[in-house]
């Protein structure tokens, strides 16, 4: 006699998941159409099996920390090591801490002084702090399509819907009117709308954050001027700039997107591939507005964290910045990621799909779209959905993984290969084609994350 479904290892550990954990996962980028029972068991390379004996190779990448590959040996030896002969103690600082503040401080062209987070949200949550302590001031400027993290002042408008765009859009319910009202929303690229912000209440902004790149809704190339317009207007207004390099940090160039655009900010957040995935964040920047962190006995702006700066973390992340510093991670991946983008691009024109594929090192996107690639967020919202989330989800049926929610882009690690990107790009043809023989992804709900909170 049968004693209940037949489940496979996947289903009944993620069954089991769902009883003791909300959603069956420990975070909301984690709940996935299509995807409810995938228990991953184990990583390594460019790759990752799961519970149901299935490999793919991963072009999600975490959303993009492991730029060396999972479970990098020279990492995890390091790791392995630091762990041998040093516990956290939570007291006084390690030599690890201060040889790793030193090659930021040498590295990020704006880090005088540094410290260590565990995540990057507390980093951009530390930053905007410190922003208003330095400046007495309220108001906050963020950009339509950015994610800075969880915390309140900048958690709106990321995914937005369309008649969302332009007012306030929180992606969580349970923040306070007044902590919104403090947050000014100006679309990306946009250096006359900064202008015009700056001149109506240029004295009461504290600080302007962005990602210099927008990566959290694909890739958003900025313009160089519109970069230089936000570092004119905040010193003009004696406001704080804060570039959220937390994604391409390390990942575009060791020192950041400031290095390759010579737009240097007060401020920088770091963290994903800084320690190639071990949980480490970072804020650096002008050393008078580091010092005002309670850190420095007396000083304003109070900043904890039990795990900042644990041993292994920092362990990992010195690992990480030597090989990426002696070996060509960086020329492997801008190659392999050039490849792809080109390979994409023909691939498309070939099938007569509009489509923009973008992105920039190892970092790709194809939005489904005709015209030029998009620069603000408005753009984005001509993107397919329903071609973009079901051609990711066939995907699945040939061993290769991007994650399949809307706008969200891909990676290229040091451990993939041209083999991986030829078999990414004969995948992708024929996913594509099978979505488009059944007129493309029938369930979007839930395949776009970052949206409006439901009320």
């Amino acid at each position: 006699m049968s004693s209940g479904p037949d489940l496979t290892s996947g289903a009944r550990i993620a069954e089991r998941a769902r009883k003791v954990v909300p959603g069956g996962v420990n975070s909301g980028q984690r709940s996935v159409p299509g995807l409810a029972d995938l228990v991953v068991t184990a990583t390594s390379g460019a790759r990752f099996r799961t519970a149901d004996g299935r490999e793919f190779t991963d072009f999600h990448s975490a959303f993009g920390p492991p730029l060396l590959g999972h479970n990098d040996p020279d990492v995890a030896r390091a790791t392995a090591e630091a762990g041998t002969t040093l516990g956290h103690m939570g007291v006084g600082v390690t030599e690890g801490e201060v040889e790793l503040a030193e090659q930021l401080t040498e590295l990020i062209p704006s880090v005088e002084k540094v410290l260590l987070t565990s995540t990057g949200s507390e980093a951009t949550f530390h930053a905007l702090r410190v922003s208003r302590a330095a400046t007495g001031r309220r108001l906050v400027v963020k950009f339509q399509g950015c994610y800075h993290g969880w915390h309140d002042s900048v958690s709106l408008n990321v995914i937005s819907a369309p008649e969302k765009v332009g007012g306030h859009d929180p992606i969580s319910t349970g923040i306070l009117p007044e902590v919104l009202d403090a947050t000014l929303v100006l679309p990306f690229n946009d250096s006359e709308a900064v202008r015009r912000t700056f001149a109506a209440h240029g004295q009461d902004i504290a600080a302007v954050i962005v990602e210099p790149v927008p990566h959290n809704v694909g890739a958003l190339l900025p313009y160089q001027e519109f970069l230089t317009t936000l570092r004119e207007e905040t010193a003009k207004a004696g406001s704080v700039l804060v570039f959220d390099e937390v994604i391409t940090g390390f990942r575009h160039a060791l020192g950041g997107w400031q290095q390759l655009s010579g737009v240097t900010p007060d401020l920088t957040t770091l963290g994903k591939a800084i320690a190639n995935g071990a949980p480490v964040g970072a804020i650096g920047g002008r050393a008078d507005l580091m010092d005002l962190f309670s850190t420095r006995p007396g000083a304003p702006a109070f900043f904890a964290g039990t795990y900042n700066g644990h041993p292994s973390v920092v362990a990992a992340a010195l690992a990480t910045l030597r090989k990426l510093r002696e070996e060509p991670v960086h020329e492997h991946v801008y190659r392999l990621g050039a490849r792809v983008r080109a390979g994409l691009d023909s691939l498309y024109t070939r099938l007569g799909v509009p489509a923009v594929v973008t992105g920039h090192g190892s970092v790709f996107v194809t939005y489904f779209m005709p015209g030029d690639a998009p620069r603000t967020y408005d753009d984005l919202l001509a993107n397919d959905a329903a071609l973009f989330v079901g051609y990711r989800r066939r995907l699945l049926d040939h061993g290769l993984f991007e994650l399949p929610l809307n706008l969200k882009r891909s990676h290229i690690s040091y451990a993939h290969t041209d083999t991986d990107v030829d078999r990414l790009l004969e995948g992708t043809e024929a996913a594509v084609q099978a979505v488009l023989a059944e007129g493309g992804a029938r369930d979007l709900e839930n395949a776009s994350t970052m949206g409006g909170a439901v009320r």
